[in-house]
């Protein structure tokens, strides 16, 4: 991957919805190159998917919770059902198993608190859990996708 290749990663995660053509003129190339190296960046998997970013409160989900979780149960069996079931769940937006004092991190995306609280019934009452903390966020000061390419 040389600089060409990290100006064409910086422009697409800004903008996935430009044309190869505006691509091109910004990293100095011909449509047909870029088009190629596009191509490479995702063939090789640099390039993993190419999504809209959507508002949430927009949707009607006001409400950004981050769960800690602690669990007495580590072997890969439970860990496998454990990421299945909550994988399935369309409120999680992020799930990280963690190093360190907890064992899993969520953010969840909600309506409100009802729905929250459906959403950690949900949780709570498939999986034995040790210990849940669930923070709710009150502002987002800085939210992106963007990689420091």
């Amino acid at each position: 991957m040389d600089d060409t290749d990290r100006r064409i990663l910086r422009i697409l995660q800004a903008d996935c919805s430009a044309p190869v053509s505006e691509v091109a003129r910004q990293v100095g190339l011909s449509a047909s190159p870029c088009w190629k190296r596009i191509n490479r960046l995702q063939e090789s998997g640099v390039i993993r998917e190419q999504v809209a970013v959507l508002e949430p409160e927009a949707l009607g989900y006001g409400l950004t919770v981050f769960m800690s979780i602690s669990t007495g149960e580590h072997s890969g069996e439970w860990l496998r059902n454990f990421a299945e079931f909550v994988s399935a769940m369309p409120e999680v937006q992020e799930f990280h198993r963690m190093a360190g004092e907890i064992d899993y991190m969520l953010k969840v995306v909600v309506a409100d608190m009802k729905a929250f609280d459906a959403f950690y019934k949900r949780l709570v009452d498939t999986t034995p859990l040790t210990e849940v903390t669930s923070r709710f966020s009150m502002e987002t000061i800085k939210q992106t996708t963007a990689l420091p390419v």
